[in-house]
């Protein structure tokens, strides 16, 4: 379950879709882990949305509406995503209500919102939390995975999530469906 976990949380919500750098740099290969295979974090980033509003005093910008943001075959969504930079470089990525993250091979994270902080190379997502790969699913509160060591906690502290027993995380797997 732990492997699923890793898998779900890492390779669906993680790498993929908040990889994002300011700065040009050459293109290297694909980045390789056992965990979340193969992923170019400097492939080019597509951000649509119904608008956009910058902040240069909080030297931020907001995407607001519909918002899609796509990174090779990986694609968020939600309603609002919030990008803070620190010397030119993304340093924390918020995305808020009906978080989507969709990845061909890893499955589908959702949340009521989630952060990814770059410098730290943290992700946490919050809410109803619910990862799907095939007919296996995951729900939870709290999804918090740490990029750097490959560690991935689903925590159900708070309010209970949906279909969750008694505010317990839950698991139903389904062997052979993937």
């Amino acid at each position: 379950m732990k492997t699923m976990l890793a898998l779900f949380a890492v390779a669906a919500f993680a790498a993929p879709a908040f990889a994002v750098s300011t700065q040009a740099a050459p293109a290297p290969k694909a980045a390789k882990s056992p965990i979340t295979g193969q992923h170019n974090n400097n492939a080019p980033i597509d951000i649509s949305s119904d608008s956009f509003q910058a902040d240069l005093n909080a030297k931020s910008g907001t995407y607001s509406g519909n918002v899609v943001v796509v990174q090779g075959p990986t694609k968020l969504r939600a309603n609002q995503v919030r990008v803070l930079t620190v010397n030119g470089k993304a340093d924390k990525i918020t995305a808020t209500g009906n978080v989507v993250v969709d990845d061909p091979t890893s499955g589908t994270a959702t949340g009521d919102n989630g952060v990814y902080s770059v410098s730290q190379h943290t992700v946490l997502m919050t809410g109803n939390v619910v990862l799907k790969k095939g007919k296996d699913v995951m729900r939870g509160t709290q999804l918090t995975v740490n990029l750097n060591t490959g560690q991935a906690t689903l925590g159900a502290g708070g309010p209970k999530a949906p279909g969750a027993a008694g505010g317990r995380v839950q698991g139903v797997f389904t062997p052979n469906s993937n």
